[in-house]
C-alpha cells in the first residue's frame, strides 16, 4: 500500500522552514531589537535629549541568516556608554540644562539594558516568536 501525501508533506516542512529562517526570524530579530532598546533607555544617561533621540535599529542578511544592530548615531554615544558614571546625579554647568548623568542612569547601559534588565523579555519574545 503506497502512502499518500508525502510530497505535499515536503512541500510544506520546505514552506515552513523558509517561513522560519526568513520571515519569522526578522520579524524576531526585530522586536528583540526593540524590547532590548526599552529597557536600555531609562538607564541612559541624558543631559538633553539628544543620545535618546539618535537610536538606530539595522537588521542585515548574512549567509547564515540575519543579525541586528542597535546603537546610537550620536557620535558621543560609545564615550557616554563606556564612561565610569562617577558624575552620576552630579548638575552641569550654568549653561546646561539638568545632571551630567541621571539619576537613573548606569555606566554600560547598552548591554545592561539588553543582558541584564530585558533579557526575561528579549527570551520570551524568541519563546513566543518560534512558536508553530
Amino acid at each position: 500500500m503506497a502512502v499518500k501525501g508525502v510530497s505535499k508533506v515536503n512541500r510544506n516542512i520546505h514552506r515552513i522552514t523558509n517561513e522560519i529562517a526568513n520571515i519569522r526570524t526578522q520579524r524576531i530579530i526585530q522586536q528583540v531589537m526593540i524590547v532590548g532598546m526599552s529597557f536600555v533607555a531609562p538607564i541612559t544617561p541624558r543631559d538633553t535629549s539628544t543620545l535618546i533621540n539618535s537610536q538606530y535599529r539595522e537588521l542585515k542578511p548574512i549567509p547564515k541568516g540575519w543579525t541586528g544592530r542597535v546603537g546610537y548615531t550620536a557620535n558621543y554615544a560609545a564615550f557616554v556608554n563606556n564612561a565610569k558614571g562617577t558624575a552620576k546625579g552630579k548638575r552641569t554647568g550654568k549653561k546646561s540644562q539638568g545632571d551630567y548623568w541621571s539619576p537613573n542612569a548606569e555606566p554600560h547601559f547598552v548591554e545592561k539594558g539588553f543582558e541584564r534588565d530585558g533579557k526575561q523579555a528579549i527570551e520570551q519574545v524568541i519563546k513566543d516568536g518560534y512558536k508553530i
